[in-house]
């Protein structure tokens, strides 16, 4: 239904936070090398638990190579975005592109031709950014609540 993309994510809890949230959510989980860390690590396990079965998750060696195997919809979220995410009228299948927890989204994708919008989540002044796993369910969560919650239990 939804994609979840991390590019070059590099603390392994939360990745497997997001591995979770994506199995809790029925979404797809990319993620985009190189990673910070390798999949078997205990920390990523111990924090996805048992939901590496319940949650598809995709790797892939490039920004270049995702984005040209991409034909869904992508929002990169970023602290520098103009459009905040729930101004965002979702659609199944779009992708929430976040970038690493350090340095976020590099310009170069940012102002890709792929990128269908730049969005950010709104915040005080003078804070750098929220942490990712929590970034990912605010918006995750928003798109999945205008499409319905397809696929949850009533």
């Amino acid at each position: 239904m939804l994609n979840i993309c991390l590019y070059q994510p590099e603390i392994p809890p939360n990745t497997g936070n997001i591995i979770r949230l994506c199995a809790n959510t029925g979404s797809q989980l990319h993620l985009i090398k190189p990673l910070g860390f390798s999949l078997d690590e205990k920390s990523v396990r111990r924090s996805g638990l048992d939901y590496h079965d319940l949650a598809p998750v995709v790797e892939f060696d490039s920004w270049e190579h995702y984005r040209d195997q991409q034909q869904n919809r992508i929002f990169a979220l970023s602290t520098k975005g103009n459009q905040h995410y729930d101004a965002i009228d979702f659609q199944p299948d779009d992708v929430l592109l976040f970038g690493p927890e350090t340095r976020g989204l590099p310009d170069t994708i940012r102002h890709d031709q792929a990128i269908t919008e730049v969005i950010r989540i709104p915040m005080c002044p003078n804070n750098r950014s929220l942490n990712l796993s929590n970034s990912v369910a605010i918006v995750l969560y928003e798109a999945w609540r205008q499409l319905g919650f397809h696929g949850a239990t009533t």
